[in-house]
């Protein structure tokens, strides 16, 4: 009981951490620059590209005054991008194609892709150095929300590896995101899937430990990406290009720099977090080729990402590449 409430009162340091990353910690220039809001699904290290970029400055080499604000889901993401009140969304590109098939047509079309891998991890209660997917069969797994690429990938891993997620282990989706390293610490499940800073977190408490990374075991899946509403870009081309040089140069700075030295540049986005650990979690991500040395999405990824939601049941129909991407930007961002 006294882990668990441990395991919550950090948690809740590390979200009030989040919370101050993702307004406090903006670029705000002012000097003429010009004010973008973007709205990222949530404040991690597993961004870590973006964050370089605010903290090296970047976004105001480029002119631009960024805000940034955490929506805490990819439906909080998506809908303060669709009313308006966010510019531009960083969040799983599944959201844009369901946003699509709903028949929006001031959709929204992805223009940069961050991440490649999966940044989640399977924790179990004990060290298993010999890990196989075999050994999850019968058991009780802490997962994610039906629809989002968390579970999506998770499921997708299950299959590729001869598993049925629906028969042949139970999967409890009814934690809340952010819940389940609290509820395995306090005795739920057999393993959990979590993201850092909870991976990491579970073993410093010695209540878990991580046993397989879905990012590697996945292979390489759009994970995450900048998108806005077609009007928004058709009307700004300017300001998306301006935000995509600043978003290059942050990847070309992960792709020459350590992960101790990109673990210093991030420290200020998480000052509840000590640098150890952050440099832990950077160098887990760094080890696995989490971050694309550029931000075109391609169309081979896309497809990928398709057949992932058409496996797990989520896609009422495939959408056109072309309509929700555009490589303009981050192909002119690299020249």
């Amino acid at each position: 009981m006294k882990k668990k409430w441990l395991y919550l009162l950090l948690a809740a340091v590390l979200l009030v951490t989040s919370l101050a990353g993702c307004g406090s910690k903006s670029d705000k220039g002012g000097g003429g620059l010009t004010k973008v809001t973007l709205n990222e699904v949530a404040h991690s290290i597993f961004y870590a590209p973006m964050y370089v970029a605010i903290e090296e400055g970047y976004f105001k080499d480029e002119g631009i005054d960024l805000d940034l604000v955490c929506g805490f889901g990819a439906d909080k993401t998506m809908t303060a991008v669709i009313s308006g009140e966010a510019d531009i969304g960083f969040m799983g590109s599944e959201s844009s194609i369901y946003v699509y098939n709903q028949g929006s047509e001031d959709y929204m079309v992805n223009f940069a892709q961050l991440t490649q891998r999966a940044g989640n991890f399977l924790v179990a209660r004990q060290p298993m150095d010999n890990f196989s997917w075999n050994d999850i069969k019968g058991k009780n797994v802490l997962g994610g929300r039906k629809g989002g690429m968390p579970q999506m990938v998770f499921e997708y891993i299950l299959k590729k590896n001869g598993i049925n997620p629906a028969t042949d282990l139970n999967i409890d989706q009814s934690i809340d995101f952010g819940s389940t390293g609290a509820a395995f610490s306090g005795g739920q499940g057999d393993f959990t899937v979590e993201f850092e800073p909870s991976a990491t977190l579970l073993e410093q408490q010695g209540d878990g430990y991580v046993v397989t990374s879905l990012g590697v075991d996945s292979g390489y899946v759009p994970y995450t990406a900048y998108s806005a509403r077609q009007s928004y870009i058709e009307q700004n081309p300017e300001i998306i290009q301006s935000f995509t040089n600043a978003l290059q140069k942050g990847m070309d700075f992960v792709q020459s720099h350590t992960p101790e030295e990109i673990a210093k540049v991030i420290a200020p986005q998480f000052e509840d977090t000590d640098l150890e650990t952050i440099t832990t979690i950077v160098n887990r991500y760094y080890s696995q080729d989490t971050w694309k040395a550029d931000l075109i999405f391609q169309e081979d990824s896309f497809t990928l990402l398709q057949n992932i939601l058409e496996e797990a049941g989520e896609l009422s129909q495939r959408v056109p590449y072309a309509d929700l991407v555009t490589t303009e930007f981050a192909e002119n961002a690299v020249k």
